[in-house]
């Protein structure tokens, strides 16, 4: 483990700390200026940065700055004098873990710096371990249980039906299957069949025929035939309707199927894996499935436990997900306090992992500071409803459209859901573009005027405002991510009557 650099002009301070730290077993190295220390970061890197915000020379904020662009994982805590609360809350904006007010506990220091180097300890472990992003994250006795099956099934061909609750993850289970399978190299194909009416639902597996019915101008191929060689994931089995039921059952006996409207036979050399959070035993016995299609695909059956039976999975999950929003919105990952954590722990999330991952992305769009607590979290979660985040999850659509629109143009998100799975989670289908004629189209319809003028200015306050938040309230350096010059947007700012901007 590396040392714990102190950086603070007065002496007795550096001492104080460096004995205390000295009673836990801690190496330390101290420096008397921020210079000295940025000329270590050079050759060597602490596992924490404690740091005096007020010294000659360069201050403590001018070195997290810097220390925060070059290892943005590293945990830097401030010292602050009370009367000096302001700059303590410019330290977290600017990233800091916490900062310790003079004149501090020495008990109390000891406690803050350990809790920053169990984290700065997670985070060498993360970045350590693999870069690929795991397909399934588990260590719960219930999901290695999950993993040996998948072991098991992967290399045979056999119908594979995937029970559990909704959000538990049954598509990345199918994904999995697929990829460790001789079928690897070809298409895995998903079709959800509750997303698809009913009507189309025949068209969407088996394809149809050009002329085949009103709108079918060409040919086109069904999911069966885009899977070919390769496996076909139909997710919610339990809601297709019974007549097409018994197409399905014919193409799982004897592998031929017609498209719709067609007369000659195709043959399928597809794997076929299901899905359902539904009770099909029950639904057999009320008439509504086949039974004999239910023996069909009840080959073998694995079911996915829910995160209330493997709560241990809930913080490598949270850790996860919140780095993976940040990645997708080009930010610093948030960070969850122990006691949120434990917090996370003791809900029931009936929305299971699904639930989780729309959570930490409100948490990543919503939270306001880098370190989480529980009062950052959804109102309807920490006023003990325990009520599913897929609500919560849409209230970040009244300011998250404007900061993923400045991912999105700055290259840092995709600008529409189905290239970004974070702006669907976060309930938006199309991207911020559709938002945007959503927008107009409903003050269109009530009859507004001045449109163009009052579209323009929300969208500018949006942009300049997220770009503030991005810059702590730099104003130049707003600009310059915006991509206008500093005399543009202060006149804006002035114009749109934005506050909270600051100079440089």
């Amino acid at each position: 483990m590396k040392p714990i650099w102190i950086v603070d002009d007065d002496a007795s301070i550096r001492w104080v700390l460096e004995k205390a730290l000295a009673r836990e077993n801690l190496a330390t190295r101290s420096f008397s200026n921020a210079r000295e220390a940025l000329a270590a970061l050079d050759t060597e890197t602490p596992q924490v940065l404690v740091s005096d915000i007020r010294m000659p020379g360069t201050s403590g904020l001018e070195l997290l700055q810097t220390v925060k662009g070059r290892f943005p994982g590293l945990p830097v805590i401030i010292m602050t004098a009370f009367s000096d609360l302001d700059s303590a809350v410019a330290a977290f904006q600017g990233g800091a873990f916490e900062y310790l007010a003079k004149p501090f506990d020495i008990d109390k220091a000891v406690e803050l710096i350990r809790r920053a180097l169990d984290e700065s300890l997670r985070e060498t472990a993360i970045e350590s371990g693999p870069v690929e992003t795991p397909e399934i994250i588990g260590q719960a006795p219930a999901m290695q249980e999950v993993f040996r099956a998948i072991g098991r099934l992967s290399q045979s061909n056999v119908t594979v039906l995937i029970t559990g609750e909704s959000g538990t993850g049954k598509e990345l289970v199918a994904r999995a299957l697929h990829k460790h399978s001789p079928r690897a190299a070809q298409p895995f194909i998903a079709l959800n069949t509750a997303a698809i009416p009913k009507d189309l639902l025949e068209s969407e597996l088996f394809g149809h025929e050009r002329g085949a019915f009103t709108g079918a101008q060409a040919t086109r191929r069904g999911r069966f035939e885009q899977a070919e060689g390769g496996t076909l994931f139909l997710d919610e089995i339990g809601d297709m309707p019974f007549d097409l039921q018994t197409r399905l059952l014919r193409v799982l006996s004897d592998g031929h199927f017609y498209r719709v409207g067609g007369h000659q036979p195709m043959k399928a050399n597809v794997r076929v894996i299901t899905a359902t959070h539904q009770n099909l035993e029950q639904r057999v016995r009320e008439g509504l499935f086949r039974e004999d299609l239910y023996h069909r695909l009840n080959v073998i059956r694995l079911r996915l436990p829910s995160l209330r039976e493997r709560r241990e999975d809930i913080p490598i999950l949270v850790r996860h997900f919140l780095v993976q929003s940040a990645r997708q919105l080009g930010v610093e990952a948030k960070r969850m306090s122990d006691s949120a954590l434990s917090f996370l722990c003791s809900l029931e999330l009936p929305g299971n992992v699904r639930q989780l991952e729309n959570l930490c992305n409100w948490i990543t769009v919503m939270a306001p500071g880098q370190v989480v607590e529980i009062k950052d979290l959804p109102h309807d979660l920490t006023q003990g409803s325990g009520a599913s985040i897929d609500s919560a999850a849409t209230e970040p659509q009244r300011e998250a459209p404007a900061a993923l629109a400045v991912a999105s143009m700055n290259g840092a998100a995709p600008a529409t859901a189905a290239e970004n799975p974070l702006l669907a989670s976060l309930g938006v289908s199309g991207g911020w573009v559709d938002l945007l004629e959503l927008q107009a189209a409903s003050m269109l319809g009530a009859g507004q005027s001045d449109i163009m003028d009052a579209l323009s200015r929300q969208f500018e306050s949006a942009l300049i405002k997220t770009a503030l938040r991005h810059t702590h309230g730099r104003k130049h350096d707003a600009a310059i991510r915006l991509g206008i010059g500093r005399n543009t947007i202060t006149r804006k700012i002035a114009e749109l009557g934005i506050e909270g901007a600051k100079g440089d």
